[in-house]
């Protein structure tokens, strides 16, 4: 199901099942529905921020295998895409790292699943590329590496060794610079994450959940938005917008327990004195 072209991500599909303009649908379930088997999914978020915690587990309990995952990373042990993960629902990953998902490490490493990792910037850029119609473009990002020259393992065999390496990518030279060719993405779904949505569809993310989740969005066919506040059309400013309903599919607005459902991937706080320790110390 999985394929880039010309044609773009949301741009060729927004509302057109949705009922009109309104792109609100009843249920998550009901959003994630149709997602079939093998279909290439791009998932916004960065680690736990930002990640479309519900829709993934709708998918979850939907029963959709053999995916291909477009996505910074694949959650952490347990939780987001990891769930996905450990139920061994996902067949192939375009990823930028491995983060500290200790399985996610185990089955590239045994070969159960295999990866394409591309570095960060880049993952970001295919994705808005694809949503933008953009088939192609150069990019000095990974020129002199295995990125550029092929090599870098996609998949590994039991007995480990490379079964699946990557290709060589064209390099030319623009400016002076050598730059590398890379291919836009286009996915079959994409599931987001928004703070604010409208029934237009139209977005408005919060802080670190805008990395990810416009590029993710734009390059879906069938764009998936999980919302936490849903309005109604003209209540979000124009310039206000940050990704326009013209790439959106379909919206599912959140109850405020699941608006509130982000854990933190991993805590990290300052140990502070005693109340007895810090009043003794103010008075010297």
């Amino acid at each position: 199901m999985a394929g880039g072209g010309m044609d773009g991500g949301g741009m060729d599909g927004g509302g057109m099942d949705g009922g009109g303009m309104d792109k609100v649908v009843g249920s998550a379930a009901e959003a994630v529905a149709d997602i079939a088997s093998g279909s290439r999914i791009a998932v916004g978020g960065f680690g736990l921020a930002g990640i479309p915690w519900i829709l993934i587990d709708a998918l979850l309990d939907q029963g959709a295998d053999e995916l291909e995952i477009v996505s910074n990373n694949l959650g952490v042990d347990g939780a987001g895409l990891g769930l996905l993960l450990q139920k061994h629902r996902i067949r192939r990953a375009i990823s930028s790292y491995l983060g500290v998902n200790k399985e996610f490490a185990r089955q590239y490493l045994a070969g159960e699943l295999e990866v394409e990792l591309t570095p960060q910037g880049t993952l970001a850029e295919r994705l808005r590329a694809g949503g933008a119609g953009i088939g192609a473009f150069y990019t000095p990002s990974g020129v002199g590496t295995v990125v550029a020259d092929g090599g870098l393992p996609w998949r590994y065999g039991p007995d480990g060794s490379i079964a699946i390496a990557s290709p060589p990518k064209d390099v030319r030279e623009f400016g002076g610079r050598p730059m590398v060719l890379e291919e836009g993405i286009v996915s079959d779904f994409a599931l987001v994450r928004a703070a604010v949505a409208d029934r237009h569809g139209n977005l408005r993310f919060r802080a670190a959940a805008q990395n990810f989740n416009p590029p993710a969005a734009m390059s879906g066919r069938i764009t998936i938005v999980e919302a936490e506040k849903v309005v109604e059309a003209g209540e979000i400013a124009a310039d206000d917008i940050h990704l326009p309903g013209v790439f959106v599919t379909r919206v599912v607005a959140l109850t405020p327990d699941e608006a509130n459902r982000k854990m933190i991937e991993k805590r990290t706080t300052t140990p502070r004195p005693d109340a007895a320790v810090a009043a003794a110390e103010r008075e010297v």
